[in-house]
């Protein structure tokens, strides 16, 4: 394949912009290409080059990149009509409304920008709600680019994972491997009479998209209920994406008492929301005294393409194609693993998916999950199957980043840059999307 064009853009960007990105996961080396446009599951860059798009904006696009007929008008109806009003307008209370009917546990819904924002707006909601300061997270969990959930430690024996956040944020973080609730039982036990919430994706979709080992969510929602604290789900990444239109939450039959959404819930546009039980959700200002506000939350054309996808979603059977086709590519992916490389761990559920390069597992399939791990126990591979961050970091990330992405590139197949991010199928790949791809997994593990 032919680079000069996004290797020349990529020497001026360097000039102008840190690392030459606006999202450090972007910077791929030796440097990124540069895509000029999207077609269904498909992405062509500035050398024109087509590629076979999984990594669908980190997730956002469940539809892919030619929007239905309905959405492009209802983008193109509230653009032209005026870009924002700093006051409220009916299509963002059309999108509560229809969040609210589907999602278990959100009785209310406040809109903001991008998912971090919505992370960082829950944890003040659930300290002031609460008057604790405490909150628990997992180890290697990822909340967005916010100083309380940026550390790095066991218990609470944290620090700030980045320069620039002062120790004393850290000191109320307290950290837990996610899939061991000994450990957070023995947390609660120290502190749980200061701990605020707990906060985790349902799955973890940062880390190798590691599902729940049977009743931890359970305990996790039994020890908030017991020690008054409150248990946030992370559903920026599973959101209207695992579980269809119930989320994740409702996969997994757990009602968290908030919620955070990004992504789906706003149609490719930048979104964020926090949802949840009334009277939690309430004490946002101006109906309580924890503040939140913002000059663009609730953008119209935000709002606007985040409903009409919903409703398109909801109404043509596009969660029966991309879990079926997600299922599929899955299956197909730990065909290949058992002929080339049984020490590998394909993970991931309805439209989700990633093959992680675990360096320790039975050399056979027998009895396996199928179709992706779910954690579960009768699997002989299950004490061998990550089970937290922590598991995910010691596969073989380097030979995924330096040899293993190249080589899908190489064959026409766009996959998020390293070993950790969730890759994602959408409503405009096909069967012969995933054919392809499985060829070209073939060659290149």
């Amino acid at each position: 394949m032919n680079h000069e064009q996004s290797r020349a853009l990529y020497d001026r960007a360097l000039s102008v912009m840190p690392g030459g990105v606006n999202s450090s996961v972007r910077a791929v080396r030796p440097y990124p290409f540069f895509i000029e446009n999207g077609d269904g599951g498909h992405v062509v860059d500035t050398d024109g080059n087509r590629y076979i798009d999984f990594v669908m904006g980190y997730g956002p696009l469940l539809l892919g990149h030619d929007l239905p007929e309905s959405v492009q008008a209802a983008v193109q109806q509230y653009s032209t009509e005026g870009p924002m009003y700093g006051a409220p307008t009916e299509v963002e209370v059309e999108l509560a409304e229809f969040v609210t009917r589907h999602v278990p546990s959100v009785e209310m819904v406040r809109f903001v920008n991008s998912g971090t924002e919505a992370t960082v707006s829950a944890v003040r909601l659930a300290r002031g709600y609460t008057g604790r300061d405490k909150i628990v997270v997992m180890q290697g969990g990822y909340h967005g680019a916010q100083e309380s959930t940026l550390v790095e430690g066991e218990g609470n024996h944290t620090h700030p994972s980045s320069p620039g956040i002062p120790e004393s944020f850290a000191e109320h973080t307290l950290t837990v491997p996610f899939n061991d609730p000994d450990a957070a039982r023995e947390l609660f036990e120290e502190h749980g009479e200061d701990i605020a919430a707990v906060l985790t994706e349902p799955i973890l979709g940062n880390y190798g998209i590691v599902h729940p080992v049977d009743g931890y969510h359970e305990t996790l929602r039994e020890l908030c209920d017991d020690h008054g604290s409150l248990l946030i789900f992370d559903e920026v990444i599973t959101g209207f994406r695992v579980g269809g239109l119930q989320c994740a939450q409702g996969k997994f039959g757990i009602d968290p008492d908030i919620t955070t959404f990004g992504k789906i819930v706003g149609g490719g546009f930048p979104v964020g929301a926090i949802g949840g039980k009334s009277e939690i959700i309430e004490q946002f200002t101006p109906a309580g005294d924890v503040f939140q506000s913002g000059t663009f939350s609730g953008h119209p054309v935000t709002m606007a393409a985040g409903l009409e996808t919903l409703r398109y979603a909801a109404e043509n059977d596009v969660y029966d194609h991309v879990n079926g086709l997600g299922e599929r590519l899955r299956a197909g992916l730990q065909e290949i693993l058992e002929d080339q490389a049984p020490e590998y761990t394909v993970v991931g559920t309805d439209s989700m998916f990633k093959v992680v390069f675990t360096r320790d597992a039975p050399d056979t399939f027998d009895g396996h999950c199928e179709a992706g791990c779910q954690q579960r126990e009768s699997c002989p591979r299950f004490e061998s199957c990550p089970k937290n961050g922590h598991d995910i970091t010691q596969a073989e990330t380097e030979r995924w980043e330096r040899l293993f992405w190249p080589a899908m590139k190489d064959q026409g197949v766009f996959l998020t840059a390293n070993q950790f991010e969730s890759q994602f199928i959408c409503d405009g790949h096909t069967d012969e999307d995933i054919d392809d791809a499985l060829e070209a997994y073939k060659e290149a593990i």
